[in-house]
């Protein structure tokens, strides 16, 4: 009735609240639409549209069911009342209702829509978290695909380094710097191609290369390049390191010592292979090379191109080192000067060492 609705909107509005009226339910349900009110009060007994139906409406609105609604009936409508809360009401008020009474049930479910609010804005947020972690994740896995990616073409040490780096901080950038390189390669290779079967030829390189490649890493040397059975592996950059001659030698005793167990394995399938390695120190460049497509990391200059020619030079089971190499080594290792060897593309003879054992 006019002057029940009349009632609740003065005690409420002496009270504080702010409140808008609706005379019927069809005009309650888009009051509702339109302003999306904190608490609902509806009267069971409506025109046009009676409560009962108006609150299964509100409750089957995604956008509306969450407002609390306090239905108002006569004392003596009980039916009204369990009809009413089963069909999604909150609380309900009898009319003719105490003033004390009606804010009590008005304060209660402000309360319950305030605690409502806080629940959504909490998982709300939780699921903000849980996307942008998501996304973090999604990030991290892609960076570990693309350092994955990298490794197959570059030496890990690079293609961390290039994954950690801006734009303008490029480890690939030219430079110059003063390095430790082996090279290093089989006897009898190319012979040996030539009469195996081709899976016989994989099946060794494929042998021989994790057995070096697990001693490269295991002395942190930089993998360059694989050349056929050749690699060429770089001490000292892109990561520095004081000792990187000696890194060096370490590890091509462990591998000579290694390749001549596989070689032993090798013999009594019927295949003759030796192993040599030459060492070099000196500066070199090193940078990019290649082109928009295709990119390598490399090593320039005459150091590189000094320790394959020793490793041309050396027998099976030869470490053959340059004076420059042997120099800061010279205490720790047993080695025997071979003199000043010509070597191709070098117009001096070059002084060089066999190193036979690290003494310490």
């Amino acid at each position: 009735m006019p002057e029940n609705l009349e009632i609740l909107r003065v005690r409420l509005e002496a009270n504080g609240y702010e409140v808008v009226t609706a005379s019927d339910g069809e005009e309650g349900l888009a009051a509702a639409r339109r302003l999306t009110p904190d608490l609902i009060l509806l009267d069971v007994m409506m025109p046009k549209r009676d409560g009962i139906s108006v609150v299964r409406e509100l409750k089957a609105d995604p956008a509306l069911r969450t407002i609390p609604v306090v239905l108002v009936t006569a004392i003596s409508d009980t039916r009204d009342v369990v009809e009413g809360l089963d069909a999604g009401g909150d609380d309900y008020l009898s009319k003719p209702f105490e003033h004390s009474a009606l804010l009590a049930r008005v304060r209660s479910m402000l309360r319950q829509k305030v605690l409502h609010d806080k629940v959504q804005e909490l998982a709300e947020s939780l699921a903000s978290w849980n996307q942008t972690l998501e996304q973090k994740v999604a990030a991290q896995i892609s960076e570990i695909e693309r350092v994955n990616r990298l490794r197959r073409f570059l030496p890990e040490q690079v293609a961390n380094l290039v994954v950690a780096s801006s734009e303008a901080d490029d480890p690939l950038k030219s430079h110059r710097r003063e390095v430790t390189v082996v090279f290093c390669d089989l006897r009898g290779f190319t012979a040996f191609a030539e009469i195996a079967e081709p899976e016989e030829v994989m099946n060794v390189l494929a042998e021989y290369h994790a057995c070096l490649g697990g001693l490269v890493d295991r002395h942190e040397g930089t993998l360059e390049r694989f050349i056929g059975d050749g690699l060429l592996v770089v001490f000292n950059d892109p990561l520095p390191c004081a000792d990187h001659t000696e890194r060096a030698v370490h590890m091509a005793i462990a591998m000579r010592d290694a390749v001549g167990e596989l070689s032993a394995r090798w013999q009594r399938q019927g295949h003759s292979l030796g192993f040599g390695i030459g060492i070099a120190r000196g500066h070199a460049t090193i940078g990019k090379i290649g082109f928009d497509r295709r990119s390598d990391y490399a090593v320039i200059g005459s150091v590189p191109n000094l320790a394959a020619r020793l490793c041309d030079e050396a027998k099976a089971g030869q470490i053959l080192a340059s004076q420059r190499a042997f120099i800061p080594i010279e205490p720790y290792v047993e080695a025997r000067p071979l003199g000043e060897l010509k070597l191709k593309g070098f117009h001096r003879p070059m002084a060089a060492f066999d190193i036979a054992r690290w003494l310490t």
